[in-house]
């Protein structure tokens, strides 16, 4: 088993930025595309490249697919390719399955087949642009239990006093859990952290609670 190798199957744009990251990162990659002309162009970039057809188990499995633990679907395009390479991966008993979807149908059936984690980059990406630019928010992660993560500017409300004092979690529902200060590393929150004009802060909570959080002045 290639404990520490993930396949990237699909080599788009979404899975030519994965695999080289991971390479970047120095994970073993084996990707995997239909296209001579994108297999050639990251020969020598990624670990391993190879031209073959990921709708077909017997191909897949010659290759040793099913001797790793992590594989990525990033055929998003090709509703047909993305499903029957999915299936073909899973059947090949890959247990952690990642694999893109380009709507929410295409998300849906992706989970239904048994699919382990189910992206949407574009969708994801927007959604989260969307709160940065609404507001003070410098970074925002959103959870799919409706739990969020902010990394923002704090309210004139909470300057100068403990937060034990400044009552954020009574008040607005959220805890702050980190802070940053000018040319300092980011530090955990603790009740008797003073936050200051300049500071930066990363709050989680309900999400809507968060968002009107970051939205006070």
């Amino acid at each position: 088993m290639h404990t520490n190798g993930v396949v990237v199957i699909g080599l788009g744009r979404f899975g030519r930025s994965l695999a080289l990251e991971l390479v970047n990162e120095g994970t073993e990659v084996l990707g995997v595309d239909s296209d001579r002309k994108i297999v050639q162009a990251l020969a020598g970039r990624l670990t391993h490249v190879v031209e073959a057809d990921s709708t077909n188990e017997e191909a897949m499995r010659q290759l040793s697919v099913n001797e790793f633990d992590r594989a990525v679907i990033g055929v998003g395009n090709d509703l047909e390719a993305s499903l029957l390479s999915a299936s073909v991966v899973l059947n090949l008993g890959v247990p952690n399955v990642w694999a893109k979807a380009i709507s929410h149908s295409h998300a849906r059936i992706l989970s239904q087949i048994g699919v382990h984690h189910v992206v949407r980059p574009e969708h994801d990406m927007g959604k989260r642009v969307a709160h940065l630019v609404r507001g003070r928010m410098l970074d925002y992660i959103e959870f799919d239990d409706g739990y969020a993560i902010v990394k923002t500017t704090p309210p004139a409300c909470i300057l100068g006093v403990p937060l034990a004092s400044s009552g954020v979690r009574t008040k607005f529902g959220v805890t702050i859990v980190g802070i940053k200060r000018t040319a300092e590393d980011f530090t955990h929150a603790t009740e008797t952290t003073v936050v200051q004009s300049g500071d930066i802060v990363i709050v989680s909570g309900p999400k809507d609670k968060v968002e009107r959080f970051s939205e006070l002045t």
